[in-house]
């Protein structure tokens, strides 16, 4: 079937070059002397729409037509209605292929607590990855429960304790402490020197159970975050490169990157947000 867009096309180039009149084209071709006649209006902001799309997608290949949406929204501030956006983002194909998922039966987890306010509970953990020569480095990502704001990425071949409480120690000092931090089990985190400086500072250790890494939910989805928009983009060649690197997109994520967990904003802007009940819950 040709659209109506493909009629009027051609209903105007046989009044332009055949000189018949225009009723008659419109009867030839199935259109309305209206929709002979109409003018494409915003074409200019439909290229800007789209030209957006195509740079957000490009460089943020992981971004679905949600994340680009709140970027153009809540970080550009345009005031572009999502239909129009969602329009021109299909007839772009931008949208990503959906991967099937596996449905696995699992016993359903205690309900993970939504933290009442900053500094109410932090999670760390660590990542692992390789350098250009194989040499394997680690990652220790601290985020704030709360705006799921990324507080710390500490990078390093080795990260014992010491350098888990140093790194600590600084993010406390700009930011003040909370009264909870969750973790896993590693050796890192069941140490005597870390219980000693948590009962020290007066902040309490939360441990998830062995094999429950959905207890720790918070910074195991951050973690699947800068693996897929960092991590997995670059091949880096030194240590120094990735902490570069770290330090450039750690601001990225707190200042720019829409965070559908927090409303489609930044996580810095959560900060200005009502603060949610201290009886909700997440599962």
């Amino acid at each position: 079937m040709v659209k109506p867009s493909r009629r009027r096309e051609l209903a105007q180039k046989a009044v332009q070059e055949k000189s018949i009149p225009v009723r008659l084209a419109c009867t030839m071709f199935g259109i309305s002397e209206t929709c002979y006649r109409y003018q494409l209006r915003l074409a200019d902001e439909n290229a800007e729409i789209a030209d957006w799309l195509l740079q957000l997608t490009t460089t943020y290949r992981n971004w679905g037509f949600g994340m680009c949406f709140y970027y153009l929204r809540n970080v550009k501030r345009f005031d572009w209605n999502h239909k129009r956006v969602r329009r021109i983002y299909r007839e772009l194909e931008l949208n990503l292929r959906i991967r099937p998922k596996k449905r696995l039966k699992r016993e359903k987890p205690d309900a993970l607590l939504v933290p009442e306010s900053i500094n109410h509970c932090w999670s760390m953990d660590f990542m692992h990855d390789q350098l250009e020569d194989g040499r394997s480095f680690r990652l220790l990502n601290i985020i704030d429960d709360f705006n799921r704001e990324g507080l710390a990425i500490e990078v390093d071949f080795s990260l014992p304790s010491e350098r888990v409480i140093r790194t600590l120690n600084q993010v406390i000092e700009w930011r003040g402490k909370p009264k909870q931090i969750r973790s896993d089990n590693g050796p890192e985190y069941i140490s005597a020197l870390l219980a000693e400086w948590a009962a020290r500072h007066a902040i309490e250790l939360k441990f998830i159970q062995p094999g429950n890494p959905q207890q720790n939910a918070y910074v195991e989805r951050y973690n699947r975050t800068v693996r897929g928009e960092w991590l997995d983009q670059y091949l880096f060649s030194s240590i120094e490169e990735v902490r570069e690197h770290a330090t450039e997109w750690l601001w990225f994520y707190n200042n720019e990157r829409p965070n559908k967990a927090v409303g489609g904003v930044p996580p810095k802007y959560k900060k200005t947000l009502t603060t949610p009940s201290s009886t909700s819950t997440v599962h």
